[in-house]
């Protein structure tokens, strides 16, 4: 497989993490290079190492979870984004309230953008693409595109306030729906 295609399916799975970043920055939690770094790096480590999973596991697993890793994908997305909305509703912000770039906040999101990798490590794996590569390309790739949604969003957020982590919570709400949709059609 050529390197232009990998990137090209990179960026593909990056698009989750990237959408998920803005609505993160946006909603403040990320603010400073260590906590972005942080969660840009767990993207990228998910991301790609989901992608190996998939590789070393097979078919006979995604053929047990083909049905149902799609409902997860949603409830995942949709548990932050109502948790994001409420916050971004809330009169009082909360000064402790959900950190997205860590402990178990932090798994969720991160599981929830990636599962889409452990399908793509399948397919690579069938058509016999060396594996670190392509999870080394796409954890790569993850990890830019979360760094430079987090940074436009923190900017957005900045600019238009707690708006923007009610339309960062709605944006996960609807990455969820369109995954259900995308599988179910």
């Amino acid at each position: 497989m050529s390197l232009l295609l990998l990137l090209i399916i990179a960026v593909g799975l990056a698009m989750d993490v990237l959408a998920v970043s803005l609505g993160v920055g946006s909603s403040g939690r990320a603010r400073g290079w260590r906590p972005m770094l942080r969660l840009a790096f767990h993207f990228g480590l998910f991301q790609g190492g989901m992608t190996a999973l998939g590789w070393l596991l097979g078919e006979a697993v995604v053929a047990s979870i083909a049905g149902w890793d799609h409902w997860v994908a949603m409830a995942l997305l949709a548990f932050v984004g109502v948790r994001m909305i409420r916050e971004g509703l809330s009169p009082e912000r909360v000064a402790q309230a959900i950190d997205p770039t860590r402990g178990g906040m932090l798994v969720v999101v991160c599981l929830a953008t990636s599962i889409d990798a452990f399908t793509v490590g399948l397919g690579l794996a069938m058509l016999g693409v060396d594996v670190l590569q392509a999870a080394l390309t796409i954890g790569l790739v993850s990890l830019v595109l979360g760094i430079a949604g987090l940074k436009l969003g923190g900017y957005m957020g900045t600019r238009f306030g707690s708006r923007m982590e009610i339309l960062g919570g709605l944006v996960l709400i609807f990455i969820g729906l369109r995954i259900v949709l995308t599988q179910l059609t």
